[in-house]
């Protein structure tokens, strides 16, 4: 009877100090989040007399909570919203529910969301999540060129050992950053040809990164594998020094993709939706980089290889954006929305060879704080058919910071704007024009 009344004591006392820690925990942790503005206008010009133009005005953001360790647990949350207003007839979806929409939904419509909700796990050099969360890499991406961002769920663990960390995780949902729905990763990618395609309803994404990083020396690997869809390998060294008052980074990527299993079988059949041909995806590049003070200096050359008898356009349906030479439109919708994953556009497609050109400029050293003025230039030719002027883009950017508060201005003129379907077909587009202003207030 003694030793059970002592058993209970030391078990009541236990659980009573594991409740005052993890409302410490609580107590302790930390709020976090966005208060955002977005307007948008594209316009856009065929060359043949078919003009169009649309706007939208919307405002939400992110309110998140992550409490603080108890035991090497901790637990977050993100809550996502945008909401429209002020639109026009004609809306330009891209910064409420333009994905929502592609299923069916209203893509008008705004919404709010659970986009982060997860468990975190860390003990020495090991590191594990599970849930929803935020996830960045050269393949899969939050993308927050627009108001919310994209994100996953599954498992993620890392292990540190000094300045290598290695990566490996299980993905099945993913959610577009306009849209409120967690859908299967592959289904998202492929749409209603995801049975055609794997022969299988759903899929998932088997992540696996090794990344050497001592600051001066970065190199990435990356294997991201879908069993009966595709592999992706992702290669990239970068190289940072400083001389005569001057930084420097010198880099270079290669990326390979693959339809593997019942996709290989599937797409290489006469009438698959790639038109019978298999995926097959080769690109490297290489940049250069110079910085002194305020101004910025920014080289980058990019070729997604051809191959006439392949699919051989990189395929990125998680808002990935790997190419040194990737631009604020390029890669913007096509591939991310719901079964797009075979459509591609400008730097992505087969047989593109890409230039950009790029200055950044503070102004601090005027007395003006927090501007800060960015203009780019790229040019990407083809000789694939369809692919008859090389498309050349401008973008511009005026930025304003002072502490948690930004104003961006942007400006993107865009000609001969191209686009690949799934089949290969190629079109191009006179001119686009987008107009962008994004007020952000982080806390």
């Amino acid at each position: 009877m003694k030793k059970s009344v002592f058993l209970l004591s030391v078990v009541t006392a236990m659980t009573l100090s594991a409740a005052s820690s993890i409302a410490s925990a609580f107590a302790e942790g930390k709020a976090y989040g966005n208060i955002k503005y977005y307007f948008i206008e594209t316009n856009k010009d065929d060359g043949a007399g078919t003009t169009s133009s649309a706007h939208a005005n919307t405002a939400g953001g992110q309110l998140g909570y992550e409490t603080a360790m108890f035991y090497g647990v901790k637990l977050g949350a993100t809550f996502m919203t945008t909401n429209p207003f002020a639109l026009p007839n004609v809306v330009d979806t891209s910064v409420i529910g333009k994905d929502n929409g592609v299923r069916g939904g209203d893509a008008k419509q705004g919404f709010s969301v659970l986009g982060e909700a997860y468990m975190a796990y860390r003990r020495d050099f090991f590191s594990l999540w599970y849930g929803r969360k935020k996830v960045n890499t050269p393949l899969i991406h939050t993308k927050e060129v627009r108001l919310l961002p994209s994100t996953v769920q599954g498992a993620m663990a890392d292990i540190s050992l000094a300045d290598v960390h290695i990566d490996a995780g299980y993905f099945d949902r993913f959610k577009q950053r306009t849209s409120d729905d967690f859908i299967n990763i592959v289904e998202h990618a492929l749409g209603g040809d995801t049975e055609a395609v794997t022969g299988h309803t759903s899929g998932y994404v088997i992540p696996v990164s090794v990344v050497y990083d001592n600051k001066s020396l970065q190199l990435q690997a990356y294997d991201y594998y879908s069993a009966d869809f595709m592999n992706s390998v992702y290669l990239a060294a970068k190289y940072k020094f400083k001389t005569a008052g001057f930084g420097f980074c010198l880099g270079a990527q290669y990326i390979n993709q693959k339809s593997v299993g019942n996709a290989d079988d599937n797409l290489g059949k006469s009438g698959s939706i790639t038109g019978g041909k298999t995926l097959n995806a080769n690109a490297f590049g290489f940049k250069a980089a110079m910085k002194q003070n305020e101004t910025s200096l920014y080289a980058a050359y990019t070729n997604v290889l051809r191959s006439e008898n392949d699919h051989d356009s990189l395929v990125l349906p998680w808002d990935g954006t790997p190419l040194f030479t990737n631009m604020i439109t390029s890669n913007d919708l096509f591939q991310s929305l719901y079964g797009k994953a075979f459509k591609a556009d400008s730097a992505y497609i087969g047989g593109t060879q890409g230039i950009k050109l790029a200055l950044s400029q503070g102004f601090d050293f005027t007395g003006f704080k927090g501007f800060k003025a960015t203009v780019a230039w790229a040019q990407y030719s083809n000789s694939r058919t369809g692919y008859d002027k090389d498309q050349q883009d401008v973008n511009a950017v005026l930025a304003y910071g002072a502490g948690p508060f930004s104003l961006a201005l942007k400006g993107i003129w865009v000609s001969n704007n191209t686009g690949m379907s799934k089949d290969g077909t190629v079109s191009q587009l006179d001119k686009l024009t987008q107009y962008r202003v994004i007020a952000n207030y982080k806390f």
